[in-house]
């Protein structure tokens, strides 16, 4: 297995008469190795931006799929931007390339953590180990929850915000503050990457879709799979940045407590964005959990 992109179709992941999801994916690897999907955040991520340095690390001995949610990079949108939905999506993704013939690794990042943890709890035969990068779906109460709540339903606000923050490399790295915990220790390279898409025509909308439906008036999360972590039977990393500003560190540690089998690490001096923050220490930290699973 070489290097490279693909697109394939899902279908009957939605309503009667929905259209059929177009996903695009990067992949990389060696041919012989066990598979692993990585999936990628919300705001105007894509499986580039949160996994360039992962895809990388894992690539000489794992086959690596890094898959577009519907709206982000060359993914076609879908209607309902929901959890549920996108756990649908990724069955139909696994099943497209045939990943659902054999266990997965899958790892997935604050919004895509909850889509591989749903997953997760609905199929575990299918699954070989679980990632869960400062995750959503581990709690209800967002901090700042009713202003993303909020925003997302004033038109216009989105566009706006997502140009304010790509003006320039500097608007862009004091926005990235907000989520990362040092930005400007930030690759400039990672910088440009994130202005790059802040500035394309409909940057954020499939995420401010996200936000109208997954968030409640209050500003609390639709999705929250705490009281079904007990009954997880899927060896589970837990990685959180010891400075998110999104979801607090409290979700993943109470996470693992109730896991039966897990392991968590705390990323210090590190926000939300831990393979992107500090690329070198999370790329360790799963090559040893996928190689290892939760034995220390």
């Amino acid at each position: 297995m070489t290097g490279g992109t693909g697109v394939t179709t899902v279908s009957g992941i939605g309503k009667p008469g929905d259209a059929d999801v177009r996903l695009s994916y990067r992949r990389a690897g060696t041919s012989g190795g066990d598979p692993v999907v990585l999936l990628h955040g919300g705001g105007v991520d894509d499986a580039t931006l949160s996994w360039r340095h992962a895809i990388d690390a894992l690539a000489d001995d794992y086959r690596v799929y890094a898959p577009n949610w519907p709206g982000y990079g060359d993914s076609t949108p879908i209607g309902e931007q929901t959890i549920d939905r996108y756990v649908s999506v990724l069955g139909g993704f696994l099943a497209e390339t045939d990943l659902d013939d054999e266990s997965v690794s899958l790892v997935g990042i604050s919004m895509g953590g909850a889509g591989a943890l749903g997953y997760a709890l609905r199929h575990p035969k299918n699954v070989d180990a679980l990632g869960l990068v400062d995750s959503y779906g581990l709690g209800r109460r967002i901090p700042g929850g009713s202003f993303f709540k909020g925003a997302a339903h004033v038109p216009g606000a989105n566009s706006l915000g997502w140009t304010a923050m790509s003006v320039s490399s500097e608007t862009t790295r004091l926005a990235l503050g907000n989520v990362v915990a040092n930005p400007s220790d930030l690759d400039p390279n990672f910088v440009d990457e994130f202005r790059s898409r802040a500035r394309q025509r409909g940057a954020g909308e499939a995420f401010e879709a996200f936000q109208r439906a997954e968030l409640t008036a209050e500003g609390e999360a639709r999705t929250d799979f705490t009281d079904e972590l007990e009954s997880l039977s899927v060896p589970t990393l837990l990685v959180h940045g010891v400075d998110d500003p999104l979801f607090p560190v409290r979700w993943s540690k109470r996470a693992h407590e109730l896991i039966p089998n897990s392991r968590l690490e705390l990323v210090d001096n590190c926000g939300h964005w831990a393979p992107r923050e500090r690329p070198e220490e999370f790329n360790e930290i799963l090559r040893e959990f996928l190689e290892n699973g939760t034995d220390d």
